[in-house]
């Protein structure tokens, strides 16, 4: 059995689907004050959307862009102890426009951190709950830069905001010689110049001479695993509508996967999440790495979130490819197992 010190995962990450109002409006039951939020508009094409507390409000990115960051007076306006407001930008708020927001709690806007080579502006640390955003500066040489999670970070998330330059992921179950690209649908590429070969520890992580990763001004996004609440690992696909099984040692409140050693055709990043679909099968999906509407009739997305893990259920070859490695990141709607005194409560079936 998996027990966790995180009983209440919904105090450091929740999804909160909104309707717009066309004006400015005041999102609340976030249920704490989230200090990194992706929006995504799910009835029509528009961008993915990026705001954290340390870059500020209306500053955002897109995960589905290579763009640099941009100012968006009618965005994301300001960050509440129960959620975020929004102004009257189409991305964020449009009359009647159904959205999802994905909401990540760090720690503030932070300090800087002095363990790497390079000291952040700021790094903002939620040690509890494995995450951590830090900013810094790029030199083009290769350095270290302190992230504060105090354990090794299984994925962590580059963007450089000041250029046009593409997104960088790093995921433990790929290595340290290989990079993934979160705005496109590529495979993992070996790259020495994104992370110079070299894997996290407990205090910092290493770029290259990239300018992904280490040029300009630079944000990171850290996350660590915590048992029954967080998991990052891979599988392998099999073909069959009867697909695999994932033991995460937590029912699923948010999945991102992405086929990322592939012999055939290229592979989205797939998010899918428990409130747009609060029963299995799950079938909503978005694609970080495209503005597209949500799915809501094709079974690309066909997965099962259960007490302890997910299964697929599609043959299709962007979720379930045989022989193809996918990897993925997730969070816990519960733990399997959560601590409460001296008993453990198991957590309920989908």
């Amino acid at each position: 059995m998996s027990y966790t010190t995180i009983n209440k995962s919904t105090d450091f990450f929740n999804t909160k689907l909104y309707t717009g109002n066309g004006g400015t409006q005041s999102i609340t039951g976030v249920g704490f004050q989230s200090d990194f939020t992706w929006i995504k508009r799910r009835d029509t094409t528009n961008n993915h959307r990026v705001t954290d507390v340390i870059r500020g409000v209306t500053k955002e990115i897109y995960p589905d862009d290579p763009s640099a960051q941009d100012t968006r007076t009618g965005g994301l306006t300001a960050f509440g102890s129960d959620g975020f407001t929004v102004g009257d930008s189409a991305g964020y708020n449009a009359n009647s426009g159904t959205y999802a927001s994905w909401n990540w709690k760090a720690n503030g806007q932070g300090s800087s951190n002095t363990d790497g080579s390079i000291n952040t502006t700021y790094t903002s640390v939620n040690t509890t709950a494995g995450f951590s955003i830090s900013k810094y500066t790029g030199t083009g040489s290769t350095a270290t830069v302190g992230h504060g999670l105090g354990v090794t970070p299984k994925m962590i998330i580059f963007k450089n905001t000041s250029s046009s330059v593409d997104w960088r992921v790093y995921h433990e179950a790929l290595g340290n010689t290989h990079r993934l690209c979160l705005n496109d649908t590529s495979a993992s590429t070996d790259d020495d110049s994104a992370f110079n070969d070299t894997s996290p520890t407990s205090t910092v992580f290493t770029v290259g001479g990239s300018s992904s990763t280490n040029a300009g001004t630079m944000i990171a996004y850290c996350f660590a695993e915590k048992t029954g609440y967080s998991k990052f690992g891979s599988y392998t696909g099999n073909g069959n509508s009867n697909g695999p099984f994932v033991y995460t040692g937590f029912k699923p409140a948010f999945l991102i996967y992405k086929k990322a050693v592939q012999t055939g055709s290229a592979g989205r990043w797939s998010i899918i999440d428990n409130k747009r679909d609060p029963s299995n099968v799950a079938s909503h999906g978005l694609a970080a790495n495209a503005s597209s509407a949500e799915n809501t009739g094709s079974n690309y997305w066909d997965v099962d979130l259960l007490s302890n893990g997910f299964k697929f259920r599609t043959t299709e070859h962007e979720t379930n490819g045989n022989g193809e490695t996918f990897i993925y990141m997730a969070f816990a709607e519960e733990p399997l197992v959560a601590n409460s005194g001296t008993d453990g409560v198991p957590a309920t079936a989908r």
